[in-house]
């Protein structure tokens, strides 16, 4: 793209860009000039905020935040600066965990039909594919950045990235715009510094042209990876059941090896998990899918589990367990009860569940499985126990624990917002409440 207001528009009206827009705005020359840019081919400056993200690490960075404001003042456009920890954990690289946590942060921001821009560029680009090949990635790495993608609620555009640095360093120059260098740029034990200032420049030496001979092999790349993904995709959801977003594991060891990593990395993509590696991928499909139909084995992965059940895969997302011990007394069902876990009971008037008179002057309490459990339903004889209940809903083991118990002085009267007990249940034409469990609001 070239750096006039036209073919910014242009872009942007080739996204269908109308309503909020973000911009990472590190006060850098790309940056600086993308919201520069943008300022000036956009009516409604009121809907342009740049976005700083101070992640505490530089001792510079609170001038660099006043210096961004001032800009993003003088432009006329509203500006943001959110602070994150991007120190590195266990397993992460200090550019991995900065980068993760801009990515959080901007992803916190984002709602429907909201637009993020990045100033990355050609050189940005090269770097991104070379970092990839050297890290051993697949067609999806090696394809580079996207021009768009998904990020949070909204989406991720980067228009700049077909623009070389040459042309935004002349663009700067010619506006006389001021921006900051950030002297971690110049730190060559970050991998990205060491390839842009020690190795690129003597592989330019001997191989005049090859910024576009890598561009043109990712876009070969993500060519391929956008057919074959398209493939991997159809096959995937005839294997995915979309109530429990689970994948049937008889059907895909139908597959072959390929397309077996094909369709899981699908399947997570479908999820909106990042790339597994192909240790975490062989754990899966060995460990896993192959495993003995006793067993329980478990993948740990990017904050949450990959289990099977009843021969389909699952992904389990860690969240705040109940505290199975805990026992709550519901004094007022007027109003929700939130539970340990951050989930909420409610009532709500309906035309069958539980009689209203069984509520009045009962003490209402909330307890958990704590085994031996049993009661009787409507419209079946006999006692069932929990467990047996909980097999034929096909409820996998890791949710069970979970389900609140719904006692009325000392006798189950509901399992969650599943079951009612025969005892409790309402005639024909009598008020009633329906138990309604859910995410606290």
């Amino acid at each position: 793209m070239k750096l006039t207001s036209s073919d910014l528009s242009s872009f942007l009206q080739s996204y269908a860009v109308n309503k909020k827009i973000f911009v990472g705005y590190s006060g850098g020359v790309d940056s600086h000039v993308l919201l520069h840019l943008l300022a000036n081919s956009i009516a409604k400056k009121k809907n342009i905020t740049a976005v700083y993200i101070h992640h505490g690490l530089q001792k510079g960075a609170d001038d660099w935040q006043l210096h961004c404001q001032k800009t993003a003042a003088d432009l006329g456009v509203q500006f943001l600066a959110v602070s994150v920890a991007g120190r590195a954990t266990k397993g992460e690289s200090p550019e991995e965990a900065a980068r993760n946590a801009r990515y959080q942060a901007f992803t916190g921001l984002m709602n429907q039909d909201d637009v993020l821009l990045f100033a990355q560029h050609e050189q940005d680009q090269l770097e991104t594919v070379l970092l990839q090949l050297f890290r051993g990635a697949g067609l999806k790495g090696l394809s580079g950045m996207p021009v768009e993608t998904q990020i949070g609620a909204g989406r991720l555009l980067r228009p700049l990235l077909e623009t070389s640095q040459d042309d935004i360093l002349n663009y700067a120059n010619t506006y006389q715009l001021k921006w900051i260098e950030d002297p971690s740029n110049q730190d060559s034990a970050y991998d990205r510094n060491y390839l842009r200032h020690q190795v690129l420049p003597l592989i330019e030496l001997r191989w005049q042209g090859v910024q576009q001979s890598v561009l043109r092999s990712a876009k070969h790349c993500a060519d391929a990876q956008h057919l074959l993904s398209t493939k991997a995709k159809l096959d995937m959801l005839a294997l995915y059941d979309k109530q429990s977003q689970s994948l049937d594991i008889a059907t895909l060891l139908l597959k072959d090896s390929v397309q077996q990593q094909w369709l899981v990395r699908e399947w997570m993509n479908h999820l909106n998990l990042r790339m597994p590696s192909m240790k975490v991928l062989d754990s899966i499909l060995l460990d896993i899918c192959l495993a003995r139909s006793d067993a329980n084995p478990i993948v740990q992965f990017e904050g949450c589990t990959i289990r099977r059940y009843q021969n389909r895969l699952y992904r389990v997302v860690e969240t705040k367990r109940a505290d199975l011990a805990t026992e709550l007394e519901w004094l007022n069902i007027e109003q929700p009860l939130v539970l340990s876990d951050n989930t909420q009971l409610s009532v709500m008037n309906s035309e069958s569940g539980i009689a209203m008179r069984y509520f009045k002057d009962t003490k209402i309490c909330i307890k958990y499985r704590s085994g031996g459990e049993k009661i009787s339903l409507p419209k079946r004889s006999g006692h069932h126990s929990l467990k047996k209940l909980y097999q034929e809903a096909n409820i996998p083991p890791w949710q069970r624990e979970s389900l609140p118990l719904i006692y009325l002085d000392g006798e189950i009267a509901a399992i969650a917002d599943l079951w009612i007990s025969s005892k409790f249940y309402a005639h024909e034409n009598e008020s009633c409440y329906n138990i309604v469990w859910q995410e606290s609001s």
